[in-house]
């Protein structure tokens, strides 16, 4: 086992950065449109990759120009994901440049990608699939930028942090089941650790929501503590559990542009519920960060929840309360409800679990 580090950080205003080597950017046409005017690189090839396809991820590997030196990321989302995959597979040096705090898939050794699975006897599975591609080389921070940001956005990554609390409680879960492999076994020490930067998360969530800079300032603390523990035990288990497992399927089925709080958010609270806790003190922490809760469709939950087990497997997903879970029990109708993901008044019929659809969609990605 490799213990991989952190990216090194450097703050800085980025019109003072001063790049010579010949330079890949990886961005958005929005994001560009509002801050390229304040990097100057030389820049030798441009993309803008919109969705996590690995068809796309692939080409831009494989056909990078031999002079290009090092690769730049900037914004968050699919570019992000493109420029680890890219720099891996050619060594060069990742440099990421955030334009919000909306995620910890900066900070991370990891790579989100869009695969197509084959199967000759069903249709085809599209999922979302985690590559292990080693961190960036360096995450380039401009605290205006990043203050500067629409409050939806701006720390959004609270999600990845109070995740933390339905993460443990799966964690814990597994292990009193027994399901947890010898190299994920519960760890009381370093669900601790992560325990207590859920709770510092929840106490600034205020702020947070408010573009307070020294909140700011310790949201992105607390999202390098929660990955390097991740780093040092080998595993996600201490920060990510049915929440993350639940918004990278749906990431692959639902329509439409969601960003990766507006996934997992709501996912958080459901699992939460899932485990006879009330989700109250989440929901608080997400509204006061300004965390959207209402774009996810309490129809796509109910959707994937009946066909469950059937993703479970697809996904080769870890032990947790969705493993243990009947779709047609009152438990999931009452936590749906606590989550606010009831589907309400008159409108489509969701089949029982029997007649779910199997997982084929290919939708829109989570950003990070």
């Amino acid at each position: 086992m490799s213990v991989w580090p952190l990216p090194h950080i450097t703050f800085r205003e980025l019109s003072s950065i001063e790049e010579n080597r010949p330079v890949a950017l990886l961005t958005t046409d929005n994001v560009w449109t509002v801050y390229g005017s304040q990097l100057n690189l030389p820049i030798i090839i441009q993309a803008e990759p919109a969705r996590h396809d690995v068809d796309l991820f692939d080409s831009l590997a494989d056909n990078l120009p031999s002079q290009v030196q090092a690769v730049y990321a900037v914004g968050s989302g699919a570019p992000v994901d493109a420029g680890k995959i890219v720099a891996a597979r050619n060594n060069v040096p990742l440099i990421i440049v955030p334009t919000t705090l909306d995620s910890d898939a900066m900070l991370t050794p990891t790579a989100l990608v869009m695969e197509t699975e084959e199967r000759e006897d069903e249709e085809n599975l599209t999922r979302l699939v985690e590559h292990e591609t080693g961190p960036a080389r360096e995450i380039l921070i401009d605290w205006g930028i990043l203050e500067g940001a629409p409050e939806n956005r701006r720390g959004a990554g609270i999600v990845d942090v109070l995740a933390i609390v339905t993460g443990l409680l799966d964690w814990r879960h597994a292990a009193q089941k027994g399901k947890n492999p010898i190299e994920q076994r519960f760890t009381p020490w370093a669900a601790s650790v992560a325990a207590g930067l859920a709770s510092q998360a929840i106490k600034s969530a205020g702020a947070i929501g408010q573009g307070n800079h020294d909140a700011l300032e310790t949201l992105l603390h607390l999202m390098m503590m929660s990955v390097q523990l991740s780093n040092q035990l080998g595993h996600t288990r201490a920060r990510a559990g049915g929440e993350h497992y639940l918004a990278r399927i749906l990431a692959s089925q639902v329509n439409g542009d969601l960003s990766h709080a507006e996934i997992v958010g709501p996912c958080m609270l459901l699992i939460s519920a899932l485990h006879n806790q009330a989700p109250t003190a989440l929901r608080e922490a997400l509204e006061e960060a300004k965390v959207p809760l209402d774009k996810l469709r309490a129809t796509d939950i109910r959707l994937t929840l009946n066909n469950i087990a059937a993703l479970i497997d697809a996904y080769e997903l870890s032990y947790s309360i969705l493993n243990d879970i009947d779709p047609d029990a009152e438990q999931v109708t009452e936590a749906l409800e606590a989550a606010g993901l009831a589907i309400e008044g008159q409108t489509w019929e969701v089949p029982p679990s029997e007649g779910a659809a199997q997982p084929t969609s290919t939708g829109q990605t989570t950003e990070g």
